[in-house]
């Protein structure tokens, strides 16, 4: 949001330049200071779809995941595939379970096979089962 001096400011020069009275610069002033405080909640919205976007294409780098050759059943492929042909990943949290039936017990594939949000094609564990880099 803009400072309080930041608005002071903009309402003494635009009362100088415009002729306008003082209710109605100071009330331009406030839409001002509410606008940008709508653009700054905008970039912020915008940053977190953005890391959203590349937590799900990257992981977590610190903590990468040693995908098992055992995994990738052929269920587990097929949903895969489907997933990644389609780009629709509504069934992601069907994948977290065929491959917790074939053997996985990693929280990190699980939890983000199963945690809402976006999801698209180059998602890491997607790409893993299908042995894409």
């Amino acid at each position: 949001m803009l400072a309080a001096s930041a608005v002071w400011g903009a309402t003494a020069s635009a009362k100088e330049e415009s002729g306008f009275g003082g209710e109605q610069i100071a009330g331009f002033a406030i839409n001002t200071a509410i606008q940008a405080g709508d653009a700054v909640e905008a970039q912020e919205d915008e940053r977190r779809a953005q890391a959203e976007l590349v937590r799900d294409i990257f992981g977590n780098p610190f903590r990468p995941v040693i995908f098992l050759p055992l995994w990738p059943t052929d269920t587990v492929v097929s949903l895969a595939k489907q997933m990644y042909d389609s780009r629709e990943f509504s069934a992601l949290p069907i994948l977290a379970d065929a491959l917790q039936d074939a053997g996985c017990d990693s929280d990190d594939v699980l939890t983000h096979c199963r945690a809402p949000g976006t999801h698209v094609r180059g998602c890491w564990v997607v790409d893993q089962v299908l042995g894409k880099e």
